[in-house]
């Protein structure tokens, strides 16, 4: 796979994920706290979401080297 392909390929990945993300709002297992005027939110899924979906990116860049 060449690089350009790679990047097609990533870019089309960000592009669903934005769109899903758009119409869900938040993954089930955020935490938001709202209390009066003040909401705090703790985006725990979200977080390990995007942290597997980089490890994959990363590991097939690293086996294309």
């Amino acid at each position: 796979m060449s690089f350009g392909k790679l990047f097609i390929f990533i870019g089309l990945l960000f592009i669903i994920i934005g769109l899903i993300w758009t119409v869900i709002g938040k993954l089930p297992g955020d935490i938001t706290f709202k209390k009066g005027n003040t909401t705090i939110y703790f985006p725990i899924v979200t977080s390990i979401v995007v942290s597997i979906i980089l490890s994959v990116i990363f590991m097939i860049i690293g086996r294309l080297r």
